[in-house]
């Protein structure tokens, strides 16, 4: 699946089957479910879960927390906007699975 791919799987009720848990952490944001994100998310530890575990706190202004889970993940924290980030943090996920 590519990122055009998983943003029209956004129409759907529910994420893919086949995605990872940070993936659908991804998708359930997209979809307005911060808090079912969050837990997807935090139950992946490791390097997609604690990158999209600092996106999510990011998009919720908390940046201190969002600093600490790109540390774990070994990503710098991001500079654009957080569409920007969702969509490389997606494509590059994407990219792994494939």
């Amino acid at each position: 699946m590519d990122l055009a791919a998983f943003r029209v799987s956004l129409a759907a009720a529910a994420p893919p089957k086949r995605l990872g848990p940070a993936l659908a952490a991804l998708w359930w944001d997209a979809k307005g479910d911060w808090d079912k994100a969050h837990a997807l998310a935090q139950a992946d530890e490791g390097g997609a879960g604690d990158w999209a575990h600092g996106y999510l706190h990011r998009k919720q202004g908390d940046l201190g927390n969002a600093a600490y889970w790109y540390r774990r993940a070994g990503k710098p924290a991001p500079r654009g906007s957080l569409d920007e980030e969702w969509a490389a943090i997606a494509d590059a996920l994407l990219a792994e699975q494939a």
